[in-house]
């Protein structure tokens, strides 16, 4: 389990420092290893920039035999690692280790096969999720889940966090796009999880590592599944007066029995960002705007289309529309797409949340953060994948006053704990990372997590892969749970408390 332990002195850091320099300096190119603070400070964040910590070094290595030299190095000298795609995650998850190295696997981004008759592609870590659908668009085929920041995030980012996107409801999550998963041990020790079959025999050991937010493996290789582009797609973008009715649509056109390819949805204060910044030709009038994509032959889009605008109109819409043609669809599309720097064109900053709950209770929730609104005295937009129930509130702040900022933590952590409370979870597609390892104290008792740390202790038995991420102790938890009262009940009553 993660302990503490009195910080080493400067000496002692440079000390280190110049050690592991000196022995990672062989295995990599002169311009593999950073260690100067004006080179390594670049890395000393992922998306998440309210939590920032420097590195040791960063190591940039360009195959996979080097990683496993650079992880038995580190193994020896037991010197925590921190494996990072491309910095975009937004949960602290690639946020460095005090006394660490960044394992940076940017450099790994080779496309390495592209096979049209199995419909899969391997690929290297690095490789940009949207570059994959770039380089088989001549096939016909592209990589189904899409991240909103996929022109910038990386695979083996999306493997270490199953992320999610727009189209999973139907395509699914990385975790069902992805056959196999290659990767190196804190040990050095390559190994592979998964296999281009169906199914593999034993423990399914390829789920356990998509999620784990690198703390299991560095991945290495990845081979992920391409599916056809569909014929013809098409977007509903759906008004409401009331974010309940908006709420209850969404549950209502999955109790059709219709499984949209996208299905998302924005509130008012989101629409008013998003339209000032893409003129994407949204209702302002809307409380809440709903985008529900179908996609397929021109037949069953068009079956699709009236389907669910039958259900829209009965769950009391007051406005749709329907795409005339790809531009337009786009269109729609790209106000969605570009709610989060929409956000940061109306705020000094924002603090993304990701919690998923059961669809019926969407409107409960936002309900609720309207309350928190008014509690923390700070703004939030609200846009999610509706469809999922995967929750996505942006709590605008300033950070240069620390007391907004705290209140901003204080906000997010009560959303989370809402979704708990809703029959949901901490998060949906961002990981756990350090943002919510807090959270983590309530959604999982001291059984379960003791589990987790099971799995990462035979993995990674000197707990020095990304560790203090994801998982957090029972020390923690209970000091958190002195810290902090949520509706008037002490959390896990049985711990004991310092």
């Amino acid at each position: 389990m993660n302990t503490v332990a009195p910080p080493p002195d400067l000496l002692e850091i440079q000390a280190l420092q110049a050690k592991l320099v000196s022995a990672l300096r062989p295995i990599l190119a002169e311009d593999g290893l950073l260690w100067e603070p004006e080179d390594t400070i670049p890395y000393e964040c992922d998306g998440l920039a309210a939590y920032r910590r420097m590195p040791l070094a960063v190591a940039l290595p360009e195959n996979e035999a080097q990683v496993s030299r650079i992880l038995q190095v580190c193994h020896a000298m037991n010197v925590p690692v921190v494996p990072r795609g491309a910095g975009t995650g937004l949960s602290g998850g690639a946020m460095p280790i005090a006394q660490g190295l960044v394992l940076s696997l940017a450099k790994l981004k080779k496309i390495v096969d592209i096979n049209p008759f199995t419909r899969t592609a391997v690929v290297q870590p690095g490789v940009r999720n949207l570059a994959i659908s770039e380089a088989v668009a001549h096939l016909g085929l592209y990589y189904a889940p899409d991240p909103s920041s996929q022109i910038a995030c990386s695979i083996g980012g999306n493997v270490n966090e199953n992320s999610g996107g727009v189209h999973c409801l139907k395509y699914g999550l990385t975790l069902h796009n992805v056959l196999r998963v290659r990767g190196v041990l804190m040990s050095g020790e390559i190994v592979e999880f998964g296999s281009l079959a169906p199914d593999t025999p034993g423990l399914d050991l390829l789920a356990i590592v998509m999620g784990s937010e690198g703390m299991l493996a560095a991945v290495t290789e990845v081979t992920v599944k391409l599916v056809p582009k569909p014929k013809l797609a098409q977007v509903i973008m759906a008004s409401f007066d009331d974010i309940e009715k908006g709420g209850n649509a969404v549950a209502a056109i999955i109790a059709a029995g219709i499984i949209p390819a996208g299905l998302e949805m924005m509130d008012k204060a989101t629409t008013r960002a998003v339209e000032e910044f893409v003129h994407a030709g949204y209702d302002l009038d809307a409380v809440a705007i709903l985008l529900c994509e179908s996609d397929g032959t021109p037949e069953e889009v068009a079956e699709e289309i009236g389907r669910m605008t039958a259900v829209l109109e009965k769950a009391g819409a007051s406005g749709i529309r329907i795409s005339k043609n790809e531009t337009e669809r786009l269109t729609f599309w790209s106000g969605r797409k570009n709610a989060f720097p929409a956000a940061g064109r109306i705020a000094a900053d924002y603090y993304c949340m990701d919690g998923t709950i059961p669809r019926r209770h969407i409107a409960t929730l936002l309900r609720r953060i309207q309350e928190m609104e008014k509690k923390y005295r700070l703004g939030c937009l609200n846009v999610f994948h509706a469809g999922d129930g995967n929750m996505h509130p942006l709590i605008l702040f300033n950070g240069a006053d620390m007391d907004e900022w705290h209140r901003a933590e204080e906000f997010g952590t009560d959303i989370l704990e809402a979704c708990v409370e809703l029959g949901g979870t901490i998060t949906g597609e961002h990981g756990v990372g350090i943002e919510k390892i807090n959270s983590m104290c309530v959604q999982f008792g001291e059984h379960e997590r003791e589990l987790f740390w099971g799995v990462k202790r035979a993995f990674d038995p000197a707990q020095l892969l990304n560790p203090d991420k994801a998982i957090p102790s029972l020390s923690r938890c209970a000091e958190y749970g002195r810290m902090r009262i949520s509706g008037g009940k002490l959390p896990h009553p049985e711990l004991e408390r310092f």
